[in-house]
């Protein structure tokens, strides 16, 4: 990485391995899979209640579906300070969920993004946005992969890209 190290929040897979993979989330609506993703998070650091506050008033703003069975819930504003304290969870949906996505597929994937400023929030939505336009990527939500190869996948293209 042209002999810098690299943070914990440059890197999109390291937000994921801080905030996990869940498999099997349940829920039928998009406010009860938020719930239920909040609840499973492992990250001790947060207020879960004023988490799933913040992620559901954003969801009421616009849905953060996306397409491709893809969702990515997230707060307006950032619910933690320290950008070591940010993180990302993907979830594997139990059975899909209609989400109002503007291509009308029911969402089998959701993406919480969790960030400590708005700037660190936007890298990480950029850098999502880039891997939910990749069909690799959707083959990997959509076959379920486990959280080592979807890491791997985006460690693999983290590291071609110059300039961080």
């Amino acid at each position: 990485m042209n002999g810098q190290e690299r943070k914990p929040e440059d890197g999109l897979s390291d937000l994921i391995i801080r905030g996990g993979i869940l498999s099997n989330v349940p829920g039928t609506s998009p406010r009860e899979v938020i719930a239920r993703m909040i609840e499973a998070v492992r990250f001790p650091v947060i207020d879960r209640g004023q988490l799933l506050n913040a992620v559901l008033e954003r969801e009421a703003l616009m849905s953060t579906a996306i397409g491709c069975g893809i969702a990515l819930p997230h707060p307006r504003n950032p619910q933690v300070t320290e950008p070591d304290d940010q993180f990302v969870t993907i979830a594997f949906l139990e059975t899909p969920v209609n989400w109002n996505s503007p291509d009308g597929a029911p969402v089998h994937t959701a993406i919480l993004i969790v960030s400590a400023s708005p700037k660190l929030h936007l890298r990480s939505l950029s850098r999502l946005n880039f891997f939910c336009q990749q069909d690799s990527f959707h083959a990997l939500l959509a076959h379920r992969a486990s959280p080592e190869e979807i890491v791997a996948a985006i460690r693999a293209a983290e590291q071609t890209w110059q300039g961080g």
